[in-house]
């Protein structure tokens, strides 16, 4: 049993590390302020709860096709998107406000480039779980 001790503390350890952080400096306040106007337009436009998108959020990775075309509203609204689904990343990254969540944001992306999907939707949701699979603490969703 003590061989394996370092493998569960390190198993334990980068557990713990996965946990999203919330806090009062993340995530970042006047984000959260700018993004509400977008939450507000694109929630009752597809139905989405805001418990499925805490749920996204904070907790686990989950279907919900009113999640998925929210997600997808969010990029037109931000006008980041083409009609085929494709983020275009270079504007994505220039419309996000301050410089260390856009190099999170570009980090995470690296691995995040083609999404799958048969709709808008479900590509728009590919994103969104690729991203929160790359950088699980600093992912979020308003």
């Amino acid at each position: 049993m003590a061989k394996y001790l370092p493998l569960i503390l390190f198993t334990l350890g980068c557990a713990a590390a996965q946990e999203p952080r919330r806090d009062g400096e993340w995530p970042p306040p006047a984000t959260l302020k700018l993004a509400k106007h977008f939450h507000d337009i694109c929630a009752p436009k597809t139905g989405v709860t805001d418990e499925a998108i805490k749920e996204f959020s904070d907790g686990q990775i989950h279907e919900d096709e009113a999640l998925k075309c929210y997600m997808n509203c969010l990029f037109h609204e931000f006008e980041v998107v083409d009609d085929n689904g494709d983020v275009h990343m270079e504007k994505l990254f220039n419309a996000i406000p301050g410089e260390k969540l856009r190099n999170l944001l570009m980090e995470a992306s690296k691995g995040c480039t083609h999404p799958e999907g048969d709709t808008l939707c479900h590509k728009a949701w590919w994103f969104h779980q690729c991203w929160k699979k790359a950088d699980p603490v600093h992912y979020f969703l308003v």
